[in-house]
């Protein structure tokens, strides 16, 4: 249920002679230390107007494995896809990463139900060009792993590098963005230097096709808002989120970046640290809370949630 994970007696301590009812209490105080530990760091370094600028950043670093990039390309669950349904898509990813990070269990099982419904129907056909099944749980580490190296690329370069113990307790928030899918506790990341490792790895896996790769440059200069102002913010969300990726998937793009882009783009998040430091928190967590919010009203209301 994407419920925290319970610590572990440390090797070698002796354990001591209190009651069940006692050591249960001493587990639900430090679940509960472990909680508020990791919502006063999301507080500080959660932007929501960075997570919603770089979201299409992050949709290519899920899709540059090609089992996830051909689950969406080949997707026939229509109400879910990016390029049919932009405004509902960004509904429901920001909501998960909201409700992954800052829910409660009853919320994260909720929806969590609402996606299994969703990626029952993706799986390859015998003329899929990869195998591909939704429930694959390598691949649901992948996307969850993603999300959560989006998050932590907007929080340093925006408020500076994190302590090792901030890096500690945001990759142990961060384990929710994969049990809020499918994802078993004890398949997350153990320290930083793991995930490093496995990041190093997983961005040497990638391989975007052609056809994966016109999906994901039509998504970057969001062709799918046929209007005017879709046009004109063209440009602009494909420069932004170029700066979001990691060089090797650039080149397999085609998209040009320079040492010049480099430092501009720096050079913004910097300044748009500065800017929502000085916010109120309902203000610099928007758009997340107002989709959170959506969520619980519709699960309240017995309506879908993705």
């Amino acid at each position: 249920m994407g419920a925290e994970p319970l610590p572990s007696p440390a090797r070698g301590a002796v354990v001591d002679g209190t009651s069940g009812d006692e050591q249960a209490e001493l587990i639900r105080a430090s679940a509960e230390a472990d909680r508020a530990e990791e919502m006063a760091l999301l507080r500080r370094k959660l932007d929501g107007a960075v997570i919603f600028a770089a979201g299409p950043a992050n949709v290519v670093l899920q899709l540059s494995w090609p089992e996830v990039g051909y689950g969406v390309v080949e997707s026939k669950v229509e109400s879910g896809r990016t390029d049919k349904h932009p405004f509902k898509r960004f509904r429901t990813t920001i909501g998960y990463l909201g409700i992954a990070l800052m829910g409660s269990d009853e919320q994260r099982l909720a929806y969590r139900e609402a996606i299994n419904g969703q990626h029952r129907q993706v799986r390859s056909t015998p003329e899929s060009p990869v195998k591909y099944n939704a429930f694959n749980r390598e691949l649901q580490l992948w996307v969850a792993s993603c999300l959560y190296y989006g998050s932590i690329d907007a929080m340093t370069r925006m408020h500076g590098p994190m302590t090792y113990q901030e890096q500690v307790v945001m990759l142990r928030a961060g384990a929710r963005m994969g049990t809020t899918l499918q994802l078993p506790e004890e398949m997350w990341h153990r320290t930083p230097e793991e995930f490093w490792a496995y990041w190093e790895d997983g961005i040497a896996r990638a391989d975007i096709d052609e056809v994966v790769g016109e999906y994901l440059r039509r998504l970057l200069q969001v062709r799918m808002l046929k209007t005017p102002l879709g046009r004109a913010a063209g440009t602009l969300s494909a420069w932004v989120n170029t700066g979001f990726l990691p060089a090797p998937l650039r080149e397999q793009l085609g998209l040009a970046w320079s040492e010049k882009d480099q430092r501009r783009h720096d050079r913004m998040l910097r300044r748009l640290g500065l800017v929502t430091r000085r916010l109120p928190h309902v203000v610099r967590s928007f758009p997340i809370n107002a989709m959170v919010g959506n969520i619980e009203i519709r699960r309240r209301l017995g309506k879908p949630l993705v």
